[in-house]
């Protein structure tokens, strides 16, 4: 009955999720080698065969590099948009199949129900994801750049969530980048930061949320101490004793984790 996740990677050197039920698994996200990917899965003792499917979310490199590979080592199905898929780099190969989704219109891998829904990002149609299984729901929101009346009914009754916290405003706003990339990020088109992410889970916090996972993190602009800091001075701890908040990083995987109805 459970619904099963686990953060592979997360942040701009490469992003993988793994979702799973009991009978069948996804990849959401394929931003590492194909080699790592593998490894990492089976380093968690998890088995890139048991993979129905990748999911994608958008065609930024840190989000496709080892989808080429993986498709056709696995012949696994890759799931994407018209325009994703129309961005995907030559370089990446050919697909063992592609299935093209439209934000909004839902379908079904195995006995996993997928809800892809728009997301404000500068990619060609950027999609977040809601994967639901027998009543348990899990939300996949990273590069955001604003937080939209869509994203925030997605993120309503979710059982976990994987949001993005991508930088600490002022170590960006102070930081070594160029202002063309400052201003980029902090665009609507950019990536959300700490507080923005705390703002979004004060209106979506309900007492069947279960696991929030902080993801995205840039290795420049933040720092899981900041994000930390951030959810303590933001967030009433009496109001969050039920949840179980994760960090995810980009050299390690993070824990399984459980979500039940």
């Amino acid at each position: 009955m459970a619904l099963k996740f686990q953060v592979l990677a997360s942040g701009s050197k490469g992003n993988a999720i793994y979702v799973a039920s009991e009978s069948t698994a996804l990849l959401v996200d394929a931003g590492l080698s194909a080699k790592e990917v593998v490894r990492r899965m089976e380093g968690s003792d998890l088995s890139p065969r048991r993979l129905a499917a990748v999911l994608i979310s958008h065609e930024h490199s840190d989000h496709i590099r080892g989808v080429g590979v993986l498709s056709r080592r696995f012949d696994l199905p890759v799931y994407l948009t018209q325009a994703t898929l129309e961005g995907l780099p030559s370089q990446l190969g050919e697909l063992a199949a592609a299935h093209i989704i439209q934000s909004g219109r839902t379908f079904s891998v195995g006995d996993l129900t997928v809800h892809p829904f728009a997301l404000s990002h500068d990619a060609a149609d950027p999609v977040g994801y809601l994967v639901e299984h027998n009543g348990c729901r899990l939300a996949i929101c990273t590069d955001c750049g604003t937080v939209t009346q869509l994203v925030r009914a997605r993120l309503q009754q979710c059982h976990g969530l994987i949001l993005e916290a991508n930088h600490d405003v002022h170590r960006l706003i102070h930081g070594p980048y160029a202002w063309h990339l400052k201003q980029r990020i902090r665009s609507r088109h950019g990536h959300l930061s700490n507080e923005e992410c705390c703002d979004l889970l004060q209106e979506v916090n309900h007492r069947n949320l279960q696991v929030v996972v902080l993801a995205h993190l840039s290795e420049i602009n933040n720092d899981p101490r900041l994000v930390r800091d951030t959810l303590g001075q933001k967030l009433r701890r009496e109001q969050w004793h039920h949840v179980r908040f994760l960090i995810a990083a980009q050299d390690r995987t993070s824990p399984l984790c459980e979500l039940n109805p």
